[in-house]
């Protein structure tokens, strides 16, 4: 992980693969975020592609700890439209995500359940509805997701003041 993020007390980490459609929503969001809005100092918006396991892993074993860790991924429920920008908290991540490749794989769930439940840090996970996730490689988000960026900045920003 980089060291320098681990001395920020806020860290907001988009993931997803920018090769596979609406999943690379989470590095869509940091660039949109970077690139339109000037962070704080105390924050570090960083793309993790799909690298979160390891990140994690390693945050649980630091002594330091941020206050705060927003994760921005995509998801697919059937009950929602397409760009829909909300949150999910970590109990309510979805089993098909548990066995996917993308940030929710086994370990990863565990591993949020354990920053969760052991220590101070408030997590939040935002997420889009997904419009299509390809079967093979096609790299790009739908209109919908693309319409989508500056509604999750906007929420982004509203949770680093809360």
């Amino acid at each position: 992980m980089l060291a320098h993020a681990l001395e920020k007390p806020i860290l907001i980490f988009g993931c997803g693969n920018i090769l596979f459609g609406d999943d690379g929503f989470g590095p869509a969001v940091v660039q949109y975020l970077q690139e339109h809005y000037e962070l704080p100092e105390n924050v570090l918006a960083q793309d993790v592609g799909t690298g979160i396991r390891e990140i994690l892993f390693d945050l649980a074993l630091s002594e330091n700890k941020p206050q705060k860790l927003i994760i921005v991924d995509a998801v697919d429920f059937p009950d929602r439209s397409p760009g829909e920008v909300f949150e999910i908290s970590v109990d309510g991540i979805p089993a098909k995500k548990t066995s996917d490749f993308s940030l929710h794989q086994f370990p990863t769930v565990n591993i949020l359940k354990e920053l969760q439940d052991e220590t101070d840090i408030a997590i939040h996970i935002v997420v889009v509805q997904v419009a299509h996730l390809p079967e093979e490689v096609h790299p790009g988000l739908s209109p919908e997701v693309t319409r989508a960026l500056p509604l999750a900045c906007q929420r982004l920003i509203s949770l680093l003041s809360s």
